[in-house]
């Protein structure tokens, strides 16, 4: 689950990390109180956008204000714009809030991320001495430059591991102390909070020779989320899928893709499988869907329900394994689903398992627009042949 920047660095407070001073505003008659808070610490107000992507600086939703008149006209530009950054894509996202921020006086700017490396299966700790908006060109073209530090889960970060990342980053050594309480108290709010990644972009060494979180990016691990309530209140749908959000509400494992073929799984790795033969047969998958190894009739009526609601969808693909649940039990569900829901596109089932063969005759003899079928690519076929009638 992200978080905005915002929440994440109210996170990292609670472990006492080093953050700058802010304010949220939500409309823009918040923005007085807010900024007269802010420019108490801090003559230089940063106004950021807050959207769960990054490189919101390089399209315009970050602005460095000096006075209240320039502060103001930053929030009426960037609360409600439309921002388009290269991690949101050309449709960009809404802006719904903004951070108002204390500036800093920033003398040195690096980059550190902690996240799970699951090839070694421990905690790695990335930093690089190049830190701020052109991270990813460093990665990119010179990735000896980014330091990698494995960190064994079951004793934690030691203090000469920091002392490694201060010395390969050459941080001064009127800075160490802070760097080091800094590095502590992220990883602790790493391990505590269930987080499967913490970005801070730019770590930010000022004049003062303190060690800041000048930004923070923090993505929380959902299947933790029962020992973080407070931390799933912090959960912002209209940053989230339409589309997953409504299946998460049924309970069902879907992601959205750009293809015209719905498609209707039980198991993770057969719904891959089924939209490799979907690709393989001359069409595009519209999305992943597991409606789980117990699929029932509620499953499959809101399984159709979401697949539907995507308009670029021309047909629907029902591909079901009858290992924990009996076929002609999924063939009914099917056949009840599809008497609820406007089906207005072609459904080619499969059904292989337990009771298969009665199940696709309860399919044939139905009487809907539904169509039966045993082979796998027999079935991803026939879906394409129909659509393209």
């Amino acid at each position: 689950m992200k978080v905005h920047e915002y929440q994440a660095k109210e996170i990292l407070r609670r472990h006492n990390a080093n953050v700058p001073f802010g304010k949220i505003v939500e409309s823009a008659n918040e923005w007085e109180k807010a900024y007269n808070e802010v420019v108490q610490k801090s003559p230089v107000v940063v106004v950021k956008a807050q959207i769960h992507a990054g490189g919101r600086g390089k399209g315009g939703g970050v602005k460095v204000t000096k006075t209240k008149e320039d502060a103001k006209a930053a929030i009426d530009k960037i609360l409600g714009m439309q921002l388009v950054t290269p991690q949101t894509g050309p449709e960009g996202k809404k802006v719904l809030k903004v951070y108002l921020e204390q500036g800093l006086e920033i003398a040195k700017e690096y980059y550190l991320s902690i996240l799970l490396d699951r090839s070694l299966r421990k905690t790695i700790i990335m930093a690089s001495t190049e830190g701020g908006m052109d991270i990813e060109e460093v990665a990119h073209s010179t990735p000896e430059k980014i330091i990698k530090i494995p960190v064994d889960p079951g004793i934690g970060i030691q203090a000469a591991q920091i002392r490694e990342l201060a010395f390969a980053l050459q941080i001064p050594a009127e800075a160490q102390k802070s760097f080091f309480n800094l590095v502590s108290a992220i990883y602790t709010a790493y391990i505590k909070e269930d987080a499967a990644l913490l970005e801070i972009n730019p770590l930010i060494l000022t004049k003062q020779n303190e060690i800041i979180a000048g930004d923070c990016k923090l993505d929380l691990d959902e299947n933790a989320m029962f020992r973080h309530a407070d931390n799933l209140a912090l959960r912002d749908i209209t940053e989230e899928d339409p589309y997953e959000v409504k299946a998460k509400e049924f309970d069902l494992n879907y992601v959205k893709l750009d293809g015209n073929i719905g498609c209707m799984v039980n198991g993770a790795g057969l719904a891959m499988a089924t939209m490799d033969i979907v690709k393989l047969a001359g069409a595009e998958p519209a999305n992943f869907l597991d409606v789980g190894g117990g699929a029932n009739p509620v499953t499959v009526e809101n399984g159709f329900r979401l697949i539907l609601s995507d308009p670029n969808v021309k047909g629907i693909f029902v591909n079901i394994f009858g290992g924990i649940v009996r076929c002609d039990r999924v063939a009914n569900g099917v056949i009840e689903a599809a008497k609820k829901v406007n089906i207005h596109v072609p459904v080619v089932v499969r059904l292989k398992g337990t009771n298969a063969e009665e199940g696709k005759r309860i399919l044939n003899e139905s009487g809907l627009n539904i169509v039966g079928v045993e082979g796998l690519r027999d079935a991803a076929d026939k879906i394409v042949s129909l659509i393209k009638k």
